[in-house]
């Protein structure tokens, strides 16, 4: 039988077999201080095409988001077209000293959500410094992998963590060659750096997705 199939056909079948992924996170998600294609998003994106993954990527990335902000807002980022979604929020709550209880229930309300739509869930996690004491660290760094436990989503334990690394050994060189001028936000090399790192759990997400 000869197939009446046209390109358009088929451009459409591979958009409708390509998994949408929602990045609900703050600046370092959203992309602050880069140019549009250096951001964590697109990057990300070019890494799980150069994979070959049929994907495409929502930033829902809010400078200066919290944990509360991305709750308000999961309603509506959780629309039908979303098939996953990465949950990268806290670090707005670090800098504000929120209380570790109010993230945990801010972050459980955005999985609830996510698990009454079935989306799979890839909740990325954060460190608190040192400043803020021992006992504050310790419940602030436990909520992302219990809540990771407690939600069977996927996890990876750090965003930042790729340039803490880089940094072990040389913060002054680490922080001149992957941060910008503010030591808070990754340059674009930074973001390549982090996208290098959770790449391999995003494409876990999509594995998820389409078992």
């Amino acid at each position: 039988m000869v197939s009446l199939a046209t390109p358009a056909d088929a451009d459409a079948d591979a958009d409708a077999d390509a998994v949408t992924i929602a990045a609900m996170g703050d600046s370092l998600t959203q992309g602050y201080g880069l140019l549009p294609e250096e951001g964590f998003v697109p990057q990300l994106q070019a890494w799980l095409t150069a994979q070959g993954h049929e994907v495409s990527l929502i930033n829902a990335g809010v400078s200066g988001d919290t944990t509360a902000g991305g709750l308000a807002r999961i309603g509506w980022t959780l629309g039908p077209e979303v098939d996953a979604l990465i949950v990268a929020l806290g670090g707005n709550d670090l800098l504000r000293g929120l209380p570790p209880e109010v993230s945990r229930a801010n972050l459980a309300g955005i999985l609830q959500a996510a698990q009454a739509a079935d989306v799979p869930v890839l909740l990325v996690g954060m460190q608190a410094p040192g400043n803020y004491g021992p006992d504050y660290k310790a419940a602030f760094d436990a909520i992302y992998p219990e809540l990771a436990t407690e939600f069977a989503t996927l996890y990876a334990e750090s965003f930042l963590g790729p340039l803490t690394d880089a940094a072990a050994n040389d913060p002054q060189a680490a922080l001149a060659r992957y941060m910008q001028a503010d030591g808070i936000h990754p340059n674009a090399q930074g973001v390549a750096l982090i996208v290098d790192a959770l790449g391999p759990s995003v494409a876990a997400l999509i594995a998820a997705v389409q078992p």
